[in-house]
């Protein structure tokens, strides 16, 4: 594989890599094993069962694993053929994929506040007519 398609599905591997980390770690449709995992993640009896749970409530932990699957899955390496590409293309997929989940979060947080600030001033608009009648 050239360099070039090693850096284009570089670009493109992180994409459902970071689609999977941010869905299980932020979203509604697993709120509930999410929650689980965070009581387990606080209360367990051991370190290990602390870590383990706690993996699947931090999208940069959680990526990590997600990346060793997709890697698995397409036999990406970065760079060189043999085992220590493999390493390289888990760090650098690891890398890009919390980049896209980091703007993803900004991206989200600048809609909500927009959104706050559209309803204060609908709020504000309505509270004003209800003045002048």
């Amino acid at each position: 594989m050239s360099i070039q398609q090693e850096i284009t599905w570089l670009f493109l591997l992180s994409i459902p890599i970071a689609c999977v980390a941010w869905t299980v770690t932020h979203e509604e449709v697993f709120r509930e094993p999410r929650e689980y995992c965070i009581k387990k993640s606080l209360n367990g009896k051991s370190i290990l069962v602390r870590k383990f749970f706690y993996l699947f409530t931090c999208e940069y932990c959680f990526s990590h694993y997600i990346t060793i699957i997709f890697i698995c899955l397409t036999n990406f390496h970065l760079l060189m053929d043999d085992w220590r590409g493999y390493i390289i293309a888990g760090f650098a997929l690891v890398w890009i994929a919390n980049t896209y989940m980091s703007l993803f979060g900004l991206i989200r947080q600048d809609i909500s506040k927009e959104k706050a600030e559209i309803r204060e001033i609908i709020t504000n608009l309505a509270d004003d007519s209800k003045k002048k009648t």
